[in-house]
């Protein structure tokens, strides 16, 4: 270790003096390889009384261990770093170490007290406890572990020891009493309980706990209980909630049945449940696997050929493992031993229900995505380990293997001969994983775990198994039968044998039982195509009405099927029609121009007979011109295509879709002038004359209220908003913005992005603007808490962006400060226009040359002239009068409006003319209008000189 902190400080090669010193090293070493602010270290090793200048006080005080124990202090332009990875500090070998399971190595690290030099120091009281605490845990494991060695005899002193220094530490207590019961002193064992439990009672007001109970109830049996379950070999991870239910059920049922696909890890979860229980009279594991007789494989487990007369009187747990191949046999013999022996519990193992009075089932399902990982890092770490394996890498591969423990565990065994990319390639090919030599046949790959199930079916089974395979993601029993032919009994029977599985109305399938059963059905994949692309058809009206929820729900359902009714259709023009519009709602347009462009690519350049449409359309989508069939049409996905496919220059797209909208003024349907007119609101807003876009949204708005579209209304105010925002009145603009926020939320929930902001940052920086400070704090607290949820790190920079504007505008301009340097330091790809608003903001709190140049530069081939408009207002409060008047005219010209309702523009604008004079203000404002680029003329003063 290069730095030590369990115990003295320790520093390799270096002896450091001077308490000070050493406790600021403590304090870094905390936090090893990142940053601790200036502030931080300040508060954390002068907690009473700062220095006169803390600031110095710290420089001097790194300065001292620097020169101490040169090399592990870095600077930072927030704080310092003691730069050495976190495993050449021992605290953070220890916790590695204890969590990997290897306690004595984390034990052998311990040299005293941890934190020692730091003790009376506020900080170091927290993570000192934590560490004594977790080296309480790895003495425990170690001790126990010993035990199960068989070392009982000289474990016992250094217990009794341990339970002296800790009188109410529980798991040390247990720990002597099995040592003592293992070592024949069993009186001795029962008299410490009985101290423990007194001293618990008086000390904390509590009875002893679960492990405590346990080593009591151990010492209490004169034998072990009788049993044939194998040892454990592997951890056994992600199934707590499970074995929880079991044993629930196990209370109120004497037959529990775990039913799930093969490779599920039924057999592993039974044992582990049957193991943990206490049953006087005996756990017995009967396999069925290689059995054709299952009395008779019970009677030779029990080691009897009268099974009535020996489970009579008695209160055993029989685990029947592995029923499906001789179910109707299993389920006779279990029936006629419950009703023999009335205290008999049986646990049973099968891929389909036993079927009988008093059974109660529990679903054995893949793990979760979360418990998968846990799983394959755990025999990654097994196989490899040295191998260092992200969870995310683990995550995608079991999202992969539908997280099936046993396709996890093969795959992981892999990382043995191949690096985790090679083994990522390969996970096309799992049914071909194989296991380890003593595995049993049927386990040894995935394909003949599978094939375990496919013998058991018949022809018809198969037949529909097979034909499921054309589904993606699930399907309706309406869509099976329009598209398979195949019955509810059929259907009832692949369920019950755990080869499907019915959530909600869907029945769905993992995806490597696809891949095994998976055939080239040629008509069976046009059947499919032509059932999707009439649900699409029937969808499509219903979209722009107040049933668009319920049909988008259906749609969002069915979007793999859509997918690859797509890919597979021989009339992708027809169905490719009826999508545009549900692919616009969802806000997928880089899906659209990809789609388009792949469906023209298939039919070439001549439309057929009757997709003129369809055809000109994709075109258009594909960055081509409009046609007449696509200009002269009021089909919802002609609507403004070519302003979603930016083609041509926005003079074109302005007059495109000025001209639609006179076109279809008058026509007869209400939801198709509105379009017309959002659309051409929207296009005058962002490329056109902006004045009179208002008179354009207010009716579409009125409009989509009436036949009852939310995302008609929410995308009117949405852009309503950005135009009260544009002209200055942030109160309006607030008030529009949060009108929508149930039919955001109805439409896709607040944390997806929904136009150029998340809905929850907009709201916070308008009602900033607006004075609500107390508002926004609410409204960016809950944008903070989704984007840290989302883990999108451009989104968590909007957030720290909105939330610097809120500090600066409350008077804390170094937090302010602090945020936007951090915000632009992450390592993310963030927008020209976020990265040139941040430095305007950081401008305002810090020295404002070097931020205002980086702005300006950013905006250079800006086409957004809102966001010009905002940097040339920024950039305009630090310069004289006569450039900031200019910048101010120019930022009008920009934003098409004569004068501006923001108040902080308006008081600048007021010193420029008060400076200036009305004649002086007014050219200098005309001569900025004029400027073809405001921006390269407001660097000028900026540069150095």
């Amino acid at each position: 270790m290069r730095v030590g902190i369990l115990g003295p400080l320790q520093v390799a090669g270096c002896e450091v003096g001077g308490a000070r010193v050493r406790a600021l090293l403590v304090r870094l070493a905390l936090d090893p390889g990142r940053v601790v602010t200036a502030d931080r270290l300040i508060d954390d090793l002068w907690p009473d009384e700062p220095p006169v200048h803390p600031m110095a006080a710290l420089q001097s005080l790194v300065s001292r261990a620097r020169r101490e124990a040169p090399g592990l202090i870095t600077s930072h332009p927030a704080g310092y770093v003691l730069d050495v990875p976190p495993d050449e500090v021992d605290a953070w070998a220890f916790e590695r170490l204890v969590r990997a399971g290897d306690v004595h190595g984390a034990l052998a690290l311990w040299r005293g007290a941890a934190l020692a030099d730091a003790y009376e120091l506020p900080f170091a009281e927290a993570p000192a406890a934590r560490l004594a605490e977790l080296r309480l845990t790895a003495l425990a494991t170690r001790i126990a572990g010993d035990l199960t060695a068989g070392s009982g005899t000289e474990l016992v002193a250094e217990l009794e020891g341990l339970v002296a220094a800790h009188p109410l530490h529980e798991p040390f207590h247990a720990l002597l009493i099995r040592a003592l019961t293992a070592n024949g002193r069993r009186a001795e064992a029962l008299d410490v309980f009985e101290r423990t439990r007194a001293a618990l009672a008086v000390e904390l007001g509590v009875d002893p706990g679960p492990e405590l109970r346990e080593a009591h109830l151990e010492a209490l049996k004169d034998a072990e209980p009788k049993s044939n379950l194998p040892a454990r070999l592997t951890s056994f991870v992600g199934r707590s909630e499970d074995i929880s239910r079991l044993n629930g059920l196990l209370d109120r049922a004497r037959l529990v049945t775990l039913a799930g696909p093969g490779g599920a890890g039924k057999t592993r979860l039974a044992v582990e449940v049957a193991a943990k229980l206490t049953v006087p009279d005996g756990v017995w594991l009967v396999e069925l696997a290689a059995a054709t007789d299952v009395r008779a494989a019970v009677e030779s487990v029990l080691r009897t050929t009268d099974l009535a007369r020996a489970l009579r009187g008695t209160a055993p747990l029989i685990v029947l493992d592995n029923c499906e191949h001789v179910i109707e046999d299993a389920a006779r013999t279990a029936q006629w031993l419950l009703s023999e022996a009335a205290e008999l519990r049986i646990l049973a193992t099968s891929r389909e229900p036993l079927d009988i009075p008093g059974e109660a089932l529990h679903q054995v399902l893949p793990l979760p995505e979360e418990k998968a990982a846990e799983l394959f890092v755990d025999r990654a770490a097994a196989a490899r380990p040295d191998l260092r394996l992200r969870r995310q890498e683990a995550a995608r591969i079991c999202r992969e293997l539908d997280g099936i423990p046993l396709a996890i565990e093969l795959a992981a065994a892999r990382l043995r001969t191949m690096p985790v990319s090679v083994l990522v390639e390969q996970l096309g090919d799992r049914l071909a994983f194989r296991g380890g030599r003593t595995s049993e046949p049927r386990h040894r790959t995935l394909r003949a775990v599978i094939d375990w199930s496919w013998n058991l079916l018949s022809e018809r089974e198969r037949e529909l198994l097979r034909g499921l395979t054309v589904f993606s993601g699930g399907a309706t029993y309406e869509a099976i039968s329009q598209v398979c032919g195949g019955d509810l009994d059929l259907l009832s029977s692949l369920v019950d044998k755990s080869l499907i599985a019915v959530s909600g109305e869907r029945y769905t399938m993992l995806e490597t039982i696809r891949q095994y059963a998976a055939a080239d059905l040629p008509a069976l994949r046009q059947a499919h195509a032509r059932y999707y692309t009439g649900l699409a058809e029937t969808a499509d009206p219903h979209l722009r009405t107040g049933e668009q929820l319920k049909w988008l729900a259906v749609l969002d359902a069915e979007q793999g099927n859509l997918d690859a009714a797509l890919r597979h259709s021989d009339d992708p023009l027809r169905l490719i029609l009826p999508r545009f519009w549900p692919w616009i709602i969802r806000g997928r347009h880089r899906e659209i121009g990809e789609q388009a462009t792949s469906v023209l690519r298939r039919v070439g350049d001549e439309p057929p007979p009757g997709r003129e449409l369809a055809h000109g359309i994709c075109q258009v989508l594909s960055g081509g011109p409009p046609t007449e069939a696509v200009l002269g049409s009021d089909h919802p996905a002609a609507l403004n295509s070519w302003a979603l496919a930016g083609v041509g220059t926005p003079a074109d797209v302005v007059q495109l879709t000025e001209r639609q909208a006179a076109q279809l003024r008058d026509h007869p349907d209400l939801w198709t002038r509105s379009a017309a007119l959002l659309g051409a609101g929207i296009v005058r807003f962002e490329y056109g004359a902006v004045a009179g876009a208002e008179d354009l949204l207010e009716p579409a708005v009125d409009g989509f209220r009436a036949v009852g579209d939310r995302w008609g209304q929410w995308a009117g105010l949405f852009w309503l908003s950005l135009v009260a925002e544009n002209r200055g009145d942030f109160a309006a603009a607030v008030a529009l913005a949060e009108e929508p926020e149930r039919l955001a939320t109805e439409l896709s929930g607040l944390d997806t992005p929904l136009g150029p902001m998340t809905f929850l940052v907009r709201v916070g920086q308008l009602k900033a603007r607006a004075g609500d400070h107390a508002g926004a704090a609410r409204a960016l607290e809950r944008a903070w808490e989704s984007a840290v949820r989302s883990e999108d790190r451009a989104i968590v920079a909007r957030v720290m962006h909105a939330r610097a504007e809120l500090a600066r505008r409350t008077g804390d301009l170094d937090g302010a400060a602090r945020l936007l340097e951090a915000a632009l330091a992450l390592d993310v790809e963030l927008s020209a226009q976020l990265r040139a608003y941040m430095n305007v903001e950081l401008a305002r709190v810090r020295e404002p040359r070097e931020p205002l140049r980086r702005a300006l530069e950013l905006m250079a081939t800006c086409s957004d002239r809102t966001a010009r408009a905002t940097v040339l207002e920024g950039v305009a409060e630090h310069l004289e009068p006569v450039a900031a008047a200019e910048l101010l005219g120019a930022a009008r010209a920009l934003r098409g409006i004569d004068e501006s309702a923001d108040p902080h523009v308006n008081e600048l604008a007021g010193k420029c003319l008060a400076a200036l004079g009305k004649d002086g203000y007014r050219a200098a404002s005309a001569r900025g209008a004029a400027m073809p680029n405001p921006e390269r003329y407001a660097l000028r003063p900026l540069s150095s000189p």
